[in-house]
C-alpha cells in the first residue's frame, strides 16, 4: 500500500510539474502531450490498484494472534544473552545519535528539530565514492527539501570528517560532504 501510494504521489507531482504552455515547438509539444497522456494512464492505473489494495486491507484482520501463525513464522524470544547484546547495540546507537543531535543543535535556530533533521538525513539518499589511491571513502549527502538545514548538515559533515574514522574492514578514511543533486 505504501509503495503504491508513494508511486502515485510521484506520478501526480510529475503531472503537475509538466508545463505545456511554454512549449512552442510542435514536435516537442506532441512528445510532451504523449508523455502527459502516459502519465495520466499510469496515475489511473495506480489509483485503481490503490483502491483494490484498500479493499483487500479492509478484509484482513487488524490483529493476528501469535498462536495462529504457522510455526516457522512465529517470533522466537531472544535468549537473555542475545537480548543484552541487542540492548547494548541499541544503547550505543542512541548515544551516537544523541552526539550527532548535539552537533546539529550548535547550528540550528530551532534546536528541538535536530532529531527530526537527523531522521531526515537517514532517510535521504547518499552516494558512496571510494578512492583506493587516496585511501578515502566519500559519503555525499544530498540536500533535503528544507534548505535552512544545510548549514547544520554541513557542520555535522565537517565534525564527522574530523574524527578521521576508517570504514570497518578497509583502510579507507570516511569523508562526509553535502552536495547538491546537480553537482555530485
Amino acid at each position: 500500500m505504501r509503495k503504491t501510494t508513494a508511486q502515485l504521489v510521484r506520478k501526480r507531482a510529475q503531472l503537475q510539474a509538466a508545463d505545456l504552455s511554454e512549449v512552442t515547438d510542435q514536435a516537442r509539444m506532441e512528445k510532451l502531450q504523449q508523455k502527459h497522456g502516459e502519465l495520466l494512464e499510469e496515475v489511473a492505473r495506480l489509483e485503481e490498484g490503490q483502491t483494490e489494495l484498500k479493499e483487500k486491507r479492509k478484509k484482513e484482520p487488524k490483529r493476528i494472534k501469535a498462536g495462529d501463525l504457522p510455526p516457522e513464522e512465529r517470533i522466537q524470544r531472544l535468549t537473555t544473552q542475545s537480548k543484552h547484546f541487542v540492548d547494548t547495540v541499541k544503547m550505543k546507537a542512541y548515544r551516537a545519535e544523541s552526539a550527532m543531535v548535539t552537533i546539529l543543535r550548535e547550528k540550528m535556530s530551532h534546536q528541538d528539530d535536530a532529531r527530526a533533521l537527523l531522521r531526515a538525513i537517514y532517510r535521504n539518499d547518499a552516494d558512496l565514492i571510494p578512492d583506493e589511491q587516496g585511501k578515502t571513502l566519500t559519503i555525499c549527502l544530498h540536500h533535503l527539501a528544507n534548505r535552512s538545514s544545510d548549514e547544520a548538515i554541513r557542520h555535522l559533515c565537517n565534525e564527522l570528517t574530523a574524527t578521521e574514522t576508517v570504514f570497518p574492514g578497509t583502510d579507507l578514511r570516511i569523508i562526509y560532504e553535502l552536495v547538491s543533486a546537480h553537482n555530485p
